[in-house]
């Protein structure tokens, strides 16, 4: 076990029992920072994924100039 393990083990012996609770908490909170940073980043990148339309478009010049036609009506 490493010196702040049993820094940290020693120091919450010391916490009165109604306090316990709010430690754990922060525990919690910390634990919840450092696991979910990689979920998250998985979570965004699949939405991404989800909103990228898959290109079929094979005459880009044809493409905007229908877009222009229709915006500006040239």
């Amino acid at each position: 076990m490493t010196a702040i393990r049993q820094e940290a083990i020693k120091m919450l012996e010391k916490v009165p029992e109604d306090k316990l609770g709010f430690v754990i908490q922060i525990m919690q909170g910390v634990n919840g920072l450092y696991n979910d940073e990689q979920s998250e980043r998985k979570e965004a990148f699949a939405r991404l994924e989800q909103l990228r339309r898959k290109g079929t478009v094979t005459d880009y010049d044809a493409e905007l100039a229908s877009y222009r036609e229709g915006k500006y009506g040239k």
